[in-house]
């Protein structure tokens, strides 16, 4: 069973999508988000499967729920530097997990 201390060891923030590109190498239709998770953590990059339910102009501006302090991760070329967090539909196609109000502090952190 997970204790708080397990919890309280990761780092969730809020963070607002700057920049989406398509990701043609990845092995399952992917995008590779640029994230703003504010002035403390920074610029961080992300490789999200969310081509089914997003546009790229949905998800432009976009804030979202990532983990900033997992290691980086070797994604084909790319370098993915944070988990940006989704749940599964009925087809197992990730549904982002993001502030249900604008005012969402970029780089608050989730408590």
């Amino acid at each position: 069973m997970a204790a708080i201390d397990d919890f309280n060891q990761l780092d969730i923030r809020v963070g607002k999508i700057i920049e989406v590109n398509e990701f043609p190498e990845a092995r399952k239709p992917s995008y590779k988000l640029t994230i703003d998770f504010g002035s403390e953590i920074g610029i961080k990059h992300s490789s999200a499967q969310l081509v089914k339910h997003y546009t790229k102009e949905e998800l432009l501006n976009k804030k979202v729920l990532g983990v900033v302090n997992f290691p980086p991760r070797q994604i084909g070329p790319f370098i993915s530097e944070s988990l940006t967090l989704g749940v599964p539909d009925e087809n197992h196609d990730c549904i982002l997990v993001a502030p249900d109000k604008d005012f969402a502090v970029i780089g608050g952190k989730l408590y």
